[in-house]
């Protein structure tokens, strides 16, 4: 089973990479991809979100929804799993970025990018979404671009981006749990006072 999965990822890169990749569009690509480096963009957009009162819940949900995807992606999953590159295994899949230290599945990258754009996504009020739906739209170009580049197989890619939109989903059900138990803030003291009054 798992060389049947194994082989139809290395047909979807080696398509991929016979009618999708464009001189013109390789350079942009290899940049969006070095923004998932380690996921330090993303912790440094939590941190910049974390200096303002109206989108510090958002950056402290980022942070913690990149925990957790680290936890069970770079910690556990890829040392257990321990599945080699897709340029290893296959030589005919060229590289188009420098050759990658640690194991290939899941992908960290799509974890640590959908994880923060999805907990920025739905712990955002509606006048902040445009930095949720932002988020997002990177994370997709994040997500694709190791395909692109021939750094992960799309099964990588794929299980690292479901892990990071259930890391978003946990820290955003834990905190709208704890604002349930805990209201606090202006939003919440005119509810009560509509409430008295009505």
């Amino acid at each position: 089973m798992a060389e049947y999965i194994t082989q139809i990822d290395y047909l979807i890169l080696m398509f991929i990479q016979e009618h999708l990749r464009f001189d013109w569009l390789t350079g942009p690509t290899v940049f969006i991809s070095h923004l998932g480096n380690s996921g330090l963009f993303w912790i440094l957009l939590c941190l910049i979100l974390l200096v303002f009162k109206q989108t510090r819940k958002m950056g402290i949900c980022g942070l913690l929804a990149l925990l957790i995807g680290a936890l069970i992606t770079n910690v556990a999953l890829k040392n257990m799993i321990a599945r080699i590159r897709p340029y290893e295994q296959f030589p005919d899949i060229i590289l188009l970025l420098e050759r990658q230290k640690d194991f290939s599945f899941p992908s960290g990258h799509a974890c640590s990018s959908f994880a923060a754009a999805c907990a920025l996504y739905w712990t955002s009020e509606q006048k902040k979404r445009l930095v949720g739906v932002l988020s997002l739209i990177l994370a997709v170009l994040i997500a694709w671009s190791r395909l692109y580049v021939g750094v992960h197989f799309p099964t990588d890619v794929l299980c690292g981006v479901m892990i990071g939109i259930f890391s978003g989903w946990t820290v955003w059900q834990i905190i709208k749990k704890i604002s349930d138990r805990h209201p606090v803030g202006i939003e919440n003291s005119s509810v009560k006072e509509d409430g008295e009054n009505g």
